[in-house]
């Protein structure tokens, strides 16, 4: 959305885009328990997993958590952005997150390296990695059981990685299959997004739309609207919310309300009314 649009509504940022500032997004509960955890966990290493439905906001708590951690000392961060890739495209990116040389053909140099950077690192400076992999369930078996591997040392009674996986389902069922069991065991922290009751999105939806510089831009009956009809689901509020916008700033609308609702969602009579006939 451009300035002009912005502008027309008072608002500092598109409240229902993707691209929503981090400190303005909606922190939930579990999702701060959960962050707290982590940064406890953080110079102790191990994993972590986020799951939940497409939708129900496991990207945005990655986002925050990545955010809180960025605050802490001695902290270093990396986001695998290729979780389908190879073992060799893996170790090629695990290299440039953190600023390791490797090669790819050669795997246990490349976890020889990786390990003498990061135990380096830990004792001199106390520099605490952490991996975070969205959309985990996109990962091949072989990946992140090299995870484990290249995370654990003193037989296993160490870990010098802090690795935190999101996915949905799939990530779960894969989890739980006999080659990822020692994986899954070694899990510390949990996080399930849930589907959010209507009072849950309203509040978030207040919430953003008060970071947004006009927390008056919708009416109380569209809000009550939008989060009875969301399912639950963070995206698809969002993605009502932002054709909303679009339909009000193409008609110069001064608010929001339930009326544009029935407008731009409104279901063509005709197939209903064939079906009654038949």
């Amino acid at each position: 959305m451009n300035k002009k649009l912005l502008s027309l509504y008072s608002l500092k940022f598109n409240p229902f885009s993707p691209e929503v500032p981090v400190e303005a997004l909606w922190v939930a509960p579990p999702l701060d328990s959960f962050c707290w955890r982590i940064e406890q966990q953080v110079g102790e290493g191990g994993f972590a997993l986020v799951t939940g439905d497409p939708g129900s906001g496991k990207s945005a708590s990655l986002r925050i958590l990545r955010e809180r951690l960025d605050n802490l000392r001695d902290v270093q961060v990396g986001i695998l952005t290729r979780p389908q890739a190879g073992l060799a495209d893996f170790y090629r990116e695990l290299g440039e997150l953190f600023g390791v040389a490797l090669q790819p053909h050669n795997r246990w140099a490349s976890a020889k390296v990786l390990r003498e950077k990061w135990h380096k690192h830990i004792e001199s400076c106390l520099c605490r990695p952490v991996l975070l992999i969205d959309e985990g369930q996109e990962c091949c078996v072989p990946v992140l059981s090299e995870l484990r591997l290249l995370s654990s040392v003193d037989l296993d009674s160490r870990s010098i990685l802090t690795i935190v996986l999101a996915g949905d389902g799939r990530l779960v069922a894969k989890l739980a299959g006999a080659e990822l069991l020692p994986l899954a065991s070694r899990i510390r922290s949990r996080l399930r997004a849930e589907a959010l009751s209507a009072h849950q999105l309203a509040e978030c939806l207040g919430h953003l739309l008060k970071a947004a510089g006009n927390p008056k831009l919708m009416s109380p009956t569209l809000v009550q609207t939008l989060c009875e009809h969301a399912a639950g689901n963070l995206r698809l509020l969002m993605n009502m919310g932002y054709e909303l916008l679009a339909a009000a700033s193409h008609r110069e609308l001064d608010r929001l309300d339930e009326k544009l609702y029935f407008e731009v969602f409104a279901q063509d009579p005709k197939p209903a009314a064939k079906r009654a006939s038949a």
